[in-house]
């Protein structure tokens, strides 16, 4: 894709296909196909193709979007109380995890998809800014390192992922690793 902006009628297609992909990817996980997307999207499969030539570009873009969505929600809470920002955000990403399911296990297939290495840096920085709050608010033990926080965030989403979280098991393996946390 070229690098001039998009028509304003290409970019609402753009807007459309990647929350139709999120959406059936969700539902039907990996196997889902282009054509579902496009259908449920409303729009050709040529109109897909041109915007994400293979079915890991457009993945990558959906990863690139939840990315900055998670990233201004860690900026957003940054800006609120340090005691519990870094938890709100915990227990809101195992929340929506068994969502992504599909998004997790092709990117376990592919790796990082090509251009999402700096974005997942940014979610982690923000993430540290957190750690840093919640550490000097005294929420958080002053032992506890970022690289902790990133393998149990992803392990617990990972859990989650797999099915058979109910609300009650997720709120007690939170409050499980939130004691560690602390102080």
């Amino acid at each position: 894709m070229s690098s001039k902006p998009l028509r304003a009628d290409a970019r609402r297609n753009r807007e459309r296909i990647l929350a139709a992909a999120e959406e059936v990817f969700a539902r039907h996980g990996a196997a889902a196909s282009t054509e579902d997307v496009a259908a449920r999207a409303g729009v050709a499969i040529g109109t897909v193709f041109r915007h994400f030539p293979t079915k890991q570009d457009l993945l990558a873009a959906i990863v690139k979007d939840l990315l900055a969505r998670l990233t201004a929600e860690v900026t957003q809470l940054a800006s609120g109380d340090p005691a519990t920002g870094l938890f709100t955000f915990f227990a809101r990403v195992v929340e929506q995890a068994a969502a992504k399911t599909a998004v997790v296990e092709l990117l376990a297939r592919g790796g990082v998809p090509v251009g999402v290495a700096d974005p997942v840096r940014g979610l982690r920085d923000a993430i540290g800014v957190l750690l840093e709050q919640a550490r000097d608010a005294g929420a958080v033990g002053a032992e506890v390192r970022l690289d902790e926080v990133m393998a149990l965030l992803t392990a617990t989403a990972q859990g989650a992922l797999q099915g058979g979280w109910d609300a009650d098991l997720r709120g007690r393996t939170l409050e499980v690793i939130f004691a560690g946390l602390r102080p």
